[in-house]
């Protein structure tokens, strides 16, 4: 086998359609567009049109909406926590805190704050800060002998401290 042999897959590569190029290249003339109109035209906006009669997507009501206002906190379960603990991920003997579990490779990103919830089991006793948490997961954590620290939301810019 020498370099030259070496070719591609036969229909591996196929060549792209030059419109508008005669009769006889089998798009010419309209070029595959049809008659004249508004869809021959490019820059066309039809998309959802139903030829004059009310659109569905206008039809239908709409509902619900989205609250600019919206807190997003990052969530963690007793279990992922007991997890991370076992794995070395996070120092039962420090404070666990959201920095500590991006650090660890825990949690992806801090968000808001975060949010501790029950499900699971927690065996390790730990000292958790967290700006949310749920009445079982503080009930979990103090039975294992460790505390939950609830702390106040992050002030944001432009508010009166």
């Amino acid at each position: 086998m020498k370099l030259s042999d070496i070719a591609d897959n036969a229909g591996s590569r196929k060549k792209r359609m030059r419109v508008g190029r005669g009769i006889g290249s089998g798009k010419g003339k309209q070029s595959g567009r049809g008659g004249k109109g508004q869809t021959a035209r490019s820059g066309v906006r039809i998309k959802g049109f139903e030829g004059g009669q009310m659109p569905m997507h206008r039809r239908l009501p709409k509902r619900g909406f989205s609250n600019i206002f919206r807190v997003e906190f990052a969530e963690i379960n007793l279990d992922r926590l007991q997890e991370a603990v076992d794995a070395k991920k996070i120092d039962a003997g420090s404070v666990v805190n959201v920095e500590a579990l991006v650090k660890g490779g825990v949690l992806r990103r801090a968000k808001a704050g975060l949010r501790l919830l029950g499900r699971g089991e927690l065996k390790s006793k730990l000292n958790i800060e967290v700006h949310g948490a749920t009445k079982t997961a503080i009930a979990a954590v103090e039975k294992a002998g460790g505390s939950v620290k609830i702390l106040a939301p992050a002030k944001e810019e432009g508010e009166a401290a």
